[in-house]
């Protein structure tokens, strides 16, 4: 049997998951895992739980409803045992040897992937409060692999650890310090995303723009920006927690402190209720009234959805300009993500309003989602590259074991 390398991405409603092959050497692994599926619809009312997973050549292997009858609160730890149960019956010729965990909140303490000791989770554990809608499901399924597959190295990849190369003043809040002291700062998330995007931007590009001010938009359901320079980690708009920043697909993204002392004062909110508001029922699907899914804001083309698609393209260009600024110019602005990779209208939208900049867009390349949009005369390279997380989660689990 070949020895294999699975990834685990366990979210608060999703499970993604990947099988890679480990290489002869032990020393990395192949681009195209030998099988890849996610786990949707976990705790959603009205819907069943469903698995949908393909091999490495994009064959499908399953595409089924859970058989959860559980309430929302506990089908998150069934799914992941029907996940166990799923893959002992198509792991046929592969040796599970290490897993590697998607965790979204390292805190200052983990700036690299970590092999999981008791110690460790009891550490991670402790940052739940600074991310409580993630960590607790990322901790879950390390849980569950434990478990299922005793034994084996588990590694934790932290989304905070690539953005521990920014500056200080880019991780400070203007609080008293002793806020800061137990932890109150800017960490960035996305952090797997924008370290496999620095990680290839040298096959996309010149040297020089590569390892310039590059500014990369991981655009989906959750979106954020990172301004980089030599490829490292310079500015994000993710902060404290990953409501901020930019407007998402439920999440409200950068709101005025203020809104909520007024929500408090005069709806007479607790934290549970403004936590629900704010990650929850706000962002696209708030403003249009309508939907989360950016597809279905543009097909529908109401005044409401419109407005709603406008606003997440108006944050975005007003974050480019704060994020240009910091990192002194622009030279590469990357679009990531299921939006920045699918989404032409919403690259259009932006794009067109950065020639100041020196951006120039192709419209057609762009409308063919091509590699390269900007055209090329451009001061300003646009690009579209599509991210890799589980990749990046099975290299690191490679170096480690």
């Amino acid at each position: 049997m070949a020895d294999a390398l699975l990834t685990l991405n366990a979210g608060s409603s999703s499970i993604k998951f990947a099988l890679f092959a480990r290489s002869a050497n032990g020393d990395g692994v192949p681009q195209q895992p030998e099988l890849v599926g996610q786990i949707d619809g976990i705790g959603a009312a009205g819907q069943r739980a469903h698995l949908k997973a393909k091999d490495g050549r994009g064959n499908k292997l399953d595409d089924v409803d859970l058989p959860l009858d559980e309430a929302a609160e506990s089908q998150h730890k069934a799914a992941l045992a029907f996940l166990v149960d799923w893959l002992h019956q198509h792991e046929a010729g592969w040796s599970i040897v290490a897993v590697g965990h998607r965790v979204v909140h390292g805190g200052q303490l983990f700036s690299a992937p970590t092999v999981l000791t008791p110690e460790t989770l009891t550490t991670l554990r402790g940052f739940i409060p600074l991310a409580p809608l993630h960590q607790p499901h990322n901790l879950a399924g390390i849980d569950a692999m434990i478990t299922a597959l005793p034994g084996l190295p588990q590694i934790a990849c932290f989304d905070t650890a690539y953005h521990r190369t920014q500056p200080e003043l880019a991780q400070l809040f203007a609080l008293p310090r002793k806020y800061t002291a137990e932890g109150v700062r800017r960490y960035g998330f996305h952090g797997l995303s924008y370290e496999y995007i620095a990680d290839v931007l040298p096959q996309h590009l010149p040297a020089a723009q590569a390892n310039g001010r590059v500014i990369v938009a991981h655009l989906g359901n959750g979106a954020s920006m990172c301004g980089m320079k030599a490829r490292q980690s310079q500015c994000t708009t993710m902060g404290f927690t990953a409501v901020d920043g930019l407007m998402m697909g439920t999440r409200t993204g950068n709101l005025d402190p203020g809104v909520m002392l007024y929500l408090i004062e005069t709806h007479g909110m607790d934290a549970k209720a403004l936590t629900k508001l704010l990650y929850k029922e706000s962002g696209l699907l708030g403003v249009s009234g309508l939907s989360q899914d950016m597809r279905t804001l543009l097909e529908a083309g109401t005044a409401d959805a419109l407005q709603a698609v406008d606003l997440f393209c108006y944050r975005v260009v007003r974050e480019i300009g704060s994020l240009a600024a910091a990192l002194g110019g622009l030279d590469a602005l990357i679009f990531t993500g299921g939006i920045g990779e699918h989404a032409a209208a919403v690259r259009q939208k932006i794009c067109l309003q950065l020639g100041w900049m020196g951006l120039t867009l192709d419209v057609e390349a762009n409308a063919k989602d091509a590699l390269r949009i900007s055209t090329a005369n451009s001061q300003v390279a646009a690009c579209v590259i599509p991210t890799n997380e589980e990749w990046m989660i099975a290299r690191h689990v490679a170096e480690l074991v």
